[in-house]
């Protein structure tokens, strides 16, 4: 059977999480600016690796992000490699200053 995977966007713990059959898998911290998101960290659990839920989890959030007219800015190194390597429609960045 398919797993029930879901990511949902946290505002008061300033992440956005997955959740794999129920359990916390993962989040990709943010710090919101006006008209910003600046995302910090992402980490998904060991136990949970290999499924493929670090790519959902960057899609979804990022998706999530340019839906509400949120720049992005990659402070997260995984967030920073998954934008070069994947289109997100609508999506404003806003590289960090290297």
């Amino acid at each position: 059977a398919m797993a029930d995977i879901t990511v949902t966007r946290n505002d008061d713990e300033s992440r956005y999480e997955i959740h794999y059959d129920g359990t916390l898998a993962g989040f990709a911290e943010y710090k919101l600016r006006p008209g910003e998101i600046l995302f910090v960290h992402t980490e998904v659990d060991p136990a949970f690796q290999g499924k493929g839920l670090a790519s959902r989890l960057g899609h979804d959030a990022l998706t999530d992000a340019a839906a509400k007219n949120e720049t992005i800015v990659p402070y997260c190194p995984f967030i920073a490699k998954y934008l070069t390597t994947h289109e997100i429609p609508g999506a404003e960045i806003r590289w960090p200053n290297r």
